[in-house]
């Protein structure tokens, strides 16, 4: 898949991704921004193809993204996208002032650790199983806006032009495909949170965010 960036001469790298997952965006803004080409391999979860035993050799919890690149083999969005940092340093996502970068990794952590964790698939079908189809909306809800009113908090100070200032960093690439999902699926009023909902316009203006989309991926028309 070609990112919207000048492609570079190096061996294409293998992205194992699900179109709606919000943590494959991530890994596909990161590859983007760094002008990365890569062959998307569509892993459908709501088909079980995550417990196919191709798959779990290559990510033994059975989530989604995964990363081949070589001999290498790294899997969870955090990981992949410190590991692309290192590897790949054209468009730094992490920069080198450390109160700013802290910054980052903090709202990294907070979208990936008490977000979405908590209202993704597995979760969803619980809730749905126990306790019904109208308690999965709420719960969702629930710690969506948690965690949004806790963002919101922590950069209305910092934002410039995105998140931690004018240049695109790893703290947008990870709140813009939570910021999305929010809007999309769990029907947050982003009124709530006036500074995510201007980044949240600004980054859809970027060709490397637009091409992360997951109405644009292979698999979009092709599963649920």
């Amino acid at each position: 898949m070609a990112s919207p960036s000048k492609i570079l001469s190096l061996p294409k790298l293998t992205l194992y991704s699900y179109w709606r997952s919000s943590c494959s965006q991530r890994v596909r803004i990161a590859l983007n921004l760094k002008g990365l080409d890569y062959e998307y391999k569509a892993v459908n979860l709501l088909k079980g193809e995550q417990s196919n035993p191709e798959f779990v050799k290559i990510n033994p919890i059975k989530y989604v993204p995964a990363l081949v690149d070589g001999d290498a083999v790294i899997a969870d969005s955090f990981a992949i996208i410190l590991y692309l940092e290192d590897k790949y340093p054209q468009h730094p996502l992490l920069p080198k002032d450390l109160k700013k970068k802290a910054l980052n990794l903090q709202i990294a952590s907070i979208v990936s650790s008490s977000i979405q964790p908590l209202q993704n698939l597995p979760v969803l079908s619980f809730i749905d199983e126990k306790f019904g189809p109208n308690e999965k909306l709420a719960w969702a809800q629930r710690h969506v806006n948690k965690g949004f009113a806790a963002l919101e908090n922590l950069v209305k100070d910092s934002a410039g032009k995105y998140a931690t200032g004018d240049e695109v960093q790893m703290g947008d690439v990870f709140l813009e495909p939570q910021i999305y999902s929010g809007v999309t699926r769990f029907q947050i009023d982003m009124s709530k949170y006036p500074t995510l909902k201007r980044l949240h316009e600004a980054y859809m203006e970027i060709p490397a965010f637009q091409a992360a989309l997951p109405e644009r991926q292979p698999d979009a028309h092709s599963s649920s």
